[in-house]
């Protein structure tokens, strides 16, 4: 499970995210969802599961498909209760400087900046910032600022994430942005 490796590395509750992860994956799959990344986050102080999802075909996750996502997940998780410990749940879309946590991110993204942070020294670096290029078998390419082009084994990719460029923002804009500045007040 190539979602749930990338991810059980920032978490900072010591749970098994591997078979909640699938749950997840599955039920935004029966939504029409592709989940970005699964993490616990906060630590004992405020621990949170988060979800990123999107609609694989325009990248985006829309007011009504989070709450959807929402609603399912928080069902399961209630009656099956995988997290001992009390938690919140968050569910968004992976947003413009998203993270990349499959390997066909750097495909799909490529031609965008992006950092990269690795989990050992690799050509005598922790980091690496540049201008992703796609991918070759399972490594990761990039046009790396002060290094030029580089090949990073996926396998020892920890954290990685978009930068926010005037390309990124054009490439993101939203499909349909009818209502966007409209207030709907529910009583």
């Amino acid at each position: 499970m190539e979602l749930a490796r990338n991810c059980l590395d920032i978490m900072a509750e010591p749970t098994d995210l591997t078979a909640i992860t699938a749950e997840i994956e599955s039920r935004a799959a029966a939504l029409g969802l592709s989940v970005v990344r699964v993490v616990m986050l906060g630590g004992t102080s405020d621990p949170t599961l988060q979800v990123m999802a999107e609609r694989p075909d325009t990248r985006q996750l829309t007011l009504d498909d989070c709450a959807t996502l929402s609603r399912s997940l928080s069902e399961w998780l209630d009656v099956e209760d995988p997290i001992e410990a009390a938690y919140r749940l968050e569910v968004s879309s992976p947003g413009i400087d998203r993270p990349l946590t499959r390997l066909s991110d750097y495909a799909d993204w490529a031609g965008h900046e992006a950092r990269i942070r690795l989990l050992e020294t690799f050509k005598s670096r922790k980091q690496f910032e540049g201008v992703l290029l796609g991918v070759d078998g399972d490594d990761v390419r990039l046009e790396a600022h002060n290094v030029g082009p580089v090949s990073v084994p996926f396998v020892i990719i920890r954290t990685a994430k978009l930068l926010l460029t005037d390309k990124l923002i054009k490439a993101t804009a939203p499909l349909n942005a009818d209502g966007a500045d409209k207030v709907k007040i529910e009583v």
